[in-house]
């Protein structure tokens, strides 16, 4: 997407996969990785799948947005600087803004409260969801995206819940907010069983797009959502905050789509934008 958009605007644009996976049999420190794209020249990069809250301290500054939410997506080199962002938020809002208008939403259970997660939670807030149910493999973790979340204000309730099968009877939809579905870690995030024909799923996993989770969710005659909003809208603010120009909304939907139509469900870890 990224390097479709720059050559359809007149930059000479790369962007490239540093997989921690590939590095060996241990994958050098985050530290490093970050040392390194600022010593060729990179302009900038995308954070994933794990390494959303790790990077904070590394960081020399973060957006409101990054710092509110505790997790960052997208960092920016400037004046010698690391900024940290959070495109995360707005591209899982504008993502369920166009692919769920009209779908009821008081009580929405949202699975996983790490970094994505968080942006996930507050746009969920931000939408008019009046009771968000956070559940975590952590429970720990889940307490504190709630507590961090209620601390932000606003009248809306944030519950920590344990109990799947109550939690999902009572919910409107569930949003899939885990790496389980990804490629590398298939599976479902919750059983099959508490999956109502009248409850929408969403899954931010978009490598594959058809994660195990939509492909039953469907079956079972819920409405769904797949992660591809939110890996082009994420996109769209983070190609601007990498170049200073506003992006082609369309053209990088249309990017995303050939994407999709030609390259295998993998990499995840560290991009980067030069």
């Amino acid at each position: 997407m990224h390097e479709a958009e720059g050559r359809a605007q007149g930059l000479s644009c790369v962007y490239t996969l540093l997989d921690t996976e590939t590095m060996g049999e241990t994958a050098p420190p985050l530290a490093d990785l970050i040392t390194f794209a600022e010593h060729f020249g990179f302009t900038g990069f995308n954070v994933t799948f794990p390494y959303k809250q790790e990077i904070i301290p590394l960081l020399d500054e973060l957006s409101e947005a990054a710092e509110m939410l505790g997790s960052v997506n997208t960092v920016v080199f400037r004046g010698g600087r690391r900024i940290g962002h959070n495109t995360d938020k707005w591209g899982f809002k504008e993502s369920f803004r166009h692919g769920l208008a009209g779908q009821e939403h008081r009580e929405v259970l949202l699975l996983g409260a790490g970094g994505a997660g968080a942006a996930v939670a507050q746009a969920l807030l931000e939408s008019g969801v009046e009771t968000l149910l956070v559940t975590d493999v952590q429970t720990d973790r889940a307490e504190a995206l709630a507590s961090r979340l209620r601390s932000v204000g606003g009248t809306q309730k944030v519950e920590v819940v344990t109990d799947l099968a109550a939690a999902s009877g009572r919910a409107d939809g569930i949003v899939n907010a885990t790496p389980v579905g990804m490629a590398k870690l298939p599976g479902m995030p919750i059983a099959a069983d508490l999956l109502r024909a009248e409850c929408w799923v969403a899954d931010i996993v978009y490598l594959p797009l058809e994660t195990e989770l939509l492909r039953t969710a469907r079956q079972r005659g819920c409405r769904t959502l797949s992660g591809e909003g939110m890996a082009v809208f994420q996109a769209v603010r983070a190609f601007e905050l990498f170049t200073g120009l506003a992006p082609d909304v369309e053209r990088m939907k249309a990017a995303f789509a050939a994407f999709g139509r030609g390259r295998g469900p993998d990499a995840t870890d560290l991009d980067n934008s030069q």
